[in-house]
């Protein structure tokens, strides 16, 4: 229970953050104020006006936003976002273009649960809509998940990516971004022992941690520097009261927005300040750059403790991934049966989190696949955002994946998947 305090302590600071910057926005704004101008009655404002906004998005899921799509005929057409699969931990959505006949590429995008939402990926699913049926892994907030629906963890992920590629059948392109790539990697290779037929055409890993050995970074590191002992003492704590998953265990989203905070403490500090001075002034929106990039960034979930803690341990300290020993109920799944899924990988040269050469490791582990159906691309000067969202993913990577979904389509063109000979 001494966890729950812990807890409920943070959540009841981020309440009294949020009501200090209603309260300031509120008695600021008071019309007999206008009587008597006064620029420090302006800067109250402001400052009351992003605070109560900065505080609440901590707990509001993002929308997607995505409501209509221009289609080849000119015309917009209604986004509706349909469940496929409903499950305790995670949904998987699709996102059906009305009116449009469906796209022969048939695209399973695996979204990180690593403390954001899945509309993380918003971009990223905007720009695959042109060309293809996207469906997304969407992960639940696990303060919500009440304690009866059991546990979750590494193993329960990668039997839920089973099941929804098993959903989606054999003509699907799956890309993991990020955080699930080494689980998606072993989703695969458990299907082509388990279940062949319901293998995917073609497997894109962006930016994951295959590897982490490959090339350290601070956030490998950091997995080394300390014991799980450590981790369960200080980053684990019990949902409180106020949510339907009170009492289960997790890493809270709020902690985990404090690392990323402190990493670049300076450079959010001043973000914030210019976002007061704009208010002041009247130059801010609803919509404006700051307002649409902390709005998803501040917008964080709880993780079920298991699955960090064996993420951590398994992924980070023990490597099962990368030494080819993971072990998914009972089985252990051998990377190398994977013999017909064409396998592409995708680095940033400046990527901070999954460095180059974390990635492209899956390669070397598909030792049952011909070179022929690997490929590898590093995009210069692209960080870990910029692989999968903005110019580096719209102007070069995206349509290098499209071409390799291409190359491994049923009806595709028949060229070779591996155009850099990622496998020399």
């Amino acid at each position: 229970m001494r966890y729950m305090m812990t807890y409920d302590l943070m959540e009841a600071t981020r309440n009294t953050n949020q009501w200090m910057g209603a309260s300031a926005l509120a008695l600021a704004s008071y019309p007999i104020f206008s009587m008597i101008p006064n620029p420090a009655l302006n800067w109250m404002a402001a400052w009351g006006e992003v605070t109560e906004r900065t505080f609440q998005r901590m707990v509001v899921k993002p929308d997607w936003g995505i409501r209509t799509f221009t289609c080849k005929d000119g015309k917009d057409h209604l986004v509706n976002i349909e469940t496929v699969v409903e499950r305790s931990f995670g949904d998987l959505i699709h996102f059906k273009v009305t009116g449009r006949e469906p796209s022969p590429r048939k695209v399973l995008l695996v979204a990180p649960m690593s403390g954001h939402y899945a509309t993380l990926l918003r971009s990223t699913v905007k720009s695959l809509l042109v060309d293809c049926e996207v469906y997304v892994t969407d992960w639940h907030n696990a303060r919500d998940i009440p304690v009866s629906a059991g546990k979750f963890d590494i193993e329960d992920y990668t039997l839920y990516l089973v099941d929804f590629m098993r959903e989606l059948g054999p003509d699907t392109h799956v890309i993991a971004v990020c955080q699930p790539a080494p689980l998606t990697l072993a989703a695969t290779a458990y299907l082509a022992e388990q279940d062949p037929e319901a293998q995917p055409r073609s497997l894109t890993l962006i930016g994951g941690p295959i590897d982490p050995d490959a090339t350290p970074t601070d956030v490998t590191d950091f997995g080394r520097r300390v014991t799980m002992g450590q981790l369960e003492e200080t980053m684990i704590q019990r949902v409180g009261f106020k949510y339907p998953g009170v009492g289960r265990m997790v890493y809270p989203g709020l902690l985990q927005l404090a690392s990323f905070m402190s990493m670049n403490t300076e450079r959010h500090a001043s973000a914030f300040t210019d976002q007061i001075l704009r208010v002041a002034r009247g130059e801010a929106s609803e919509h404006d750059a700051h307002n649409r990039f902390y709005d998803e960034y501040l917008a964080v979930m709880d993780m079920p403790a298991e699955f960090y803690l064996s993420t951590v341990e398994r992924i980070f300290k023990e490597r099962e991934i990368a030494r080819n020993v993971f072990v998914v109920d009972g089985h252990q799944v051998d990377i190398g049966k994977i013999t017909d899924v064409a396998v592409k990988t995708v680095e940033g040269a400046k990527d901070d989190i999954s460095a180059p050469g974390q990635c492209i490791a899956a390669l070397d582990l598909c030792t049952g696949l011909p070179d022929s159906k690997k490929a590898s691309h590093v995009e210069p000067d692209a960080g870990h955002y910029g692989i999968f969202a903005g110019k580096s993913w719209r102007n070069n990577i995206r349509p290098l994946v499209l071409d390799f979904i291409d190359a491994n389509s049923r009806t595709g063109r028949k060229q070779a998947a591996n155009k850099n000979v990622a496998a020399e």
